[in-house]
């Protein structure tokens, strides 16, 4: 079974133009997410997916393996879906490039020791929300599962709606997921299904055509750059945890978690 990892890089963020070249205590803050993910003894390659000359001349300047893709591509699982058709592996796991505080063992949770036997395996690693005013921000992604931790839906709305009770915990999708080959062909060969246009969430387009979404709690959380504010919180975490301070796993809530 071969593994690769995939951080897609664009440079036209809306919010932060260039954001996975922000510096982070003197490094690309994409450099953190390629660090991270070349510590997992369970990944066979890494590479940086972008379509930007610029991010393309860091990449080289800091050793970091990448592929140019096409400027059309308007989700991150359609760039790897394109990655996918020159390098061959059984799993591409996706991995954010604006979140430099990813743990590496928060990939151990989502990589399987041996292949699914679903050809179209999806997963995705969710955190708790234990704040009330994340829940009710639009830009955090929900998820109810079934028994068996299938994913029945992804809204940015409060779900599920607490008319009856409040005896459960309130989970959202991460930067972290899991494709298999054929997975991403289907995502590729498919139109953008009706929810999915909703609520501009790519695994919908597996959930509406009724294939399945592994949905798997990860207590790592993380932090999501998307404004310099966010990057100097970023900045200022990663100078104390170098001091001994801050911990990666549970003392900062998850940021926002964007669609794309």
């Amino acid at each position: 079974m071969k593994t690769i990892a995939v951080i897609p890089a664009r440079y036209a963020s809306t919010r932060m133009p260039g954001k996975p070249l922000a510096d982070v205590l003197g490094k690309p803050m994409i450099w953190w997410v390629y660090k991270a993910a070349k510590a997992c003894p369970k990944l066979d390659d890494v590479l940086i997916a972008t379509d930007d000359d610029r991010i393309a001349e860091a990449c080289k300047k800091y050793d970091m393996k990448y592929l140019m893709t096409s400027p059309d591509h308007d989700t991150p699982t359609g760039r790897i879906w394109e990655v996918s058709t020159v390098e061959d592996a059984d799993l591409y796991l996706q991995l954010m490039g604006d979140e430099p505080l990813v743990n590496p063992a928060a990939f151990d949770l989502i990589l399987p020791d041996t292949l699914p036997d679903d050809p179209y395996y999806v997963a995705v690693l969710t955190n708790i929300m234990e704040h009330p005013a994340d829940v009710i921000d639009f830009s955090n992604q929900k998820v109810v599962t079934n028994a068996a931790r299938e994913i029945l839906l992804i809204s940015r709305s409060p779900i599920p709606y607490p008319k009856g009770t409040l005896d459960f915990e309130y989970e959202k999708v991460t930067g972290i997921q899991l494709y298999s080959k054929q997975a991403l062909k289907f995502y590729h060969d498919t139109p953008k299904s009706i929810l999915e246009k909703a609520e501009e969430n790519d695994m919908m387009r597996f959930i509406e055509n009724g294939h399945k979404v592994h949905a798997i709690v990860s207590p790592y959380k993380t932090v999501s750059v998307d404004t310099p504010k966010d990057l100097a919180l970023v900045n200022e975490i990663l100078k104390e945890k170098q001091h001994g301070g801050y911990q990666t796993a549970g003392l900062h809530p998850a940021r926002r978690r964007r669609g794309q």
